[in-house]
């Protein structure tokens, strides 16, 4: 069958913007993208750039914007894409410096990873954990990644997401589903993963992820980068770090449902911002608007029923949680 590609193209040295290029090409049935995006390259217009390797999904090169998604061009294939859309687009990754048609800088990329510390900082005195005969390169048979050592550093998560489309310094979902894989990861001393927790909680950390499950759809590794920040996010609370916002959003969100059965949204933003002057000031319009709204509930009203349940799952909950 002959498909037309639509293929974004900038080249920095004489285009001002991206644009739009159509090419035609007869494929095969089981045609991959790449495989189109080689032939248009070999067979229509050679200076089409674009990055490619293994052909395997293994190394990630080919990750790319398909049909509006992040995906691999090497494992998409082009008549499913065309069933699903009726149309083949091709673009760059989102969120990262176009360098020329389809390839992207991936160097703020691998910097958020290296920001990370993607590196094992264990007990000065493995035998305290392990035994006198233990190295310290030996991984324990019980140690469970949560398939985040999976990741193929293809950049599709940091480009689908949302969070990083408006604030390119947050560190991403693949850094932090590497700082994940060491937080687990038995061999490391307590005080590292303190450190590595504590480094997190700053701006652009863990608690910036707005969970929009973005980075879990486009990952081709089923990494699931946003269950990875979830990790490190209980960790953090575990022990004892719960001054940030996010923090203090979750811990007020769960009392409040565990005193009242609800969420009270008039008490909500009190749970964040604290009592703090400028922090009440900050968020006294949206109280007047609340209480327009009649979002505030009434102090005087009866507890909801069944109350007395909900207030026994969570202690099961808390009991049942392991220590930090």
């Amino acid at each position: 069958m002959r498909l037309t590609f639509t293929i974004q193209r900038f080249n920095p040295e004489v285009d001002s913007t991206p644009h739009p290029q159509e090419f035609r090409l007869d494929v095969g049935r089981g045609t991959t993208v790449l495989d189109a995006l080689i032939r248009i390259k070999q067979e229509c217009d050679g200076s089409l750039a674009l990055r490619y390797s293994c052909r395997s999904a293994i190394c990630g090169s080919c990750a790319m914007t398909i049909n509006g998604s992040e995906k691999l061009a090497c494992r998409t294939s082009l008549r499913k894409e065309l069933e699903r859309h009726g149309r083949i687009t091709i673009a760059p990754l989102r969120n990262l410096p176009v360098i020329k048609d389809l390839v992207v800088d991936m160097g703020s990329f691998w910097k958020k990873v290296r920001d990370v510390h993607p590196w094992l900082t264990g007990s000065r005195e493995p035998q305290k954990r392990y035994g006198a005969t233990a190295q310290l390169t030996i991984l324990p048979k019980d140690s469970h990644f949560h398939n985040v050592d999976a990741c193929i550093m293809c950049g599709a998560c940091v480009a689908a997401c949302t969070v990083h489309e408006v604030s390119k310094g947050f560190a991403g979902p693949a850094a932090l589903a590497k700082a994940d894989r060491f937080l687990s990861d038995p061999r490391e001393s307590s005080s590292a993963t303190r450190a590595r927790l504590s480094a997190l909680q700053e701006e652009n950390g863990i608690w910036d992820c707005t969970r929009c499950n973005f980075c879990v759809e486009v990952c081709p590794k089923d990494v699931k980068p946003m269950e990875a920040i979830i990790r490190l996010r209980r960790a953090s609370l575990e022990r004892g770090m719960t001054m940030t916002g996010g923090a203090r959003h979750i811990l007020g969100f769960t009392d409040l449902v565990e005193q009242q059965g609800r969420l009270n949204e008039a008490i909500m933003p009190l749970k964040v911002v604290g009592f703090a002057p400028r922090g009440l000031l900050r968020i006294l319009p949206l109280g007047i608007k609340m209480f327009l709204k009649g979002k505030i509930p009434n102090p005087l009203g009866h507890a909801l029923p069944g109350l007395s349940h909900i207030q026994a799952l969570i202690r099961r909950v808390r009991r049942a949680a392991p220590p930090a």
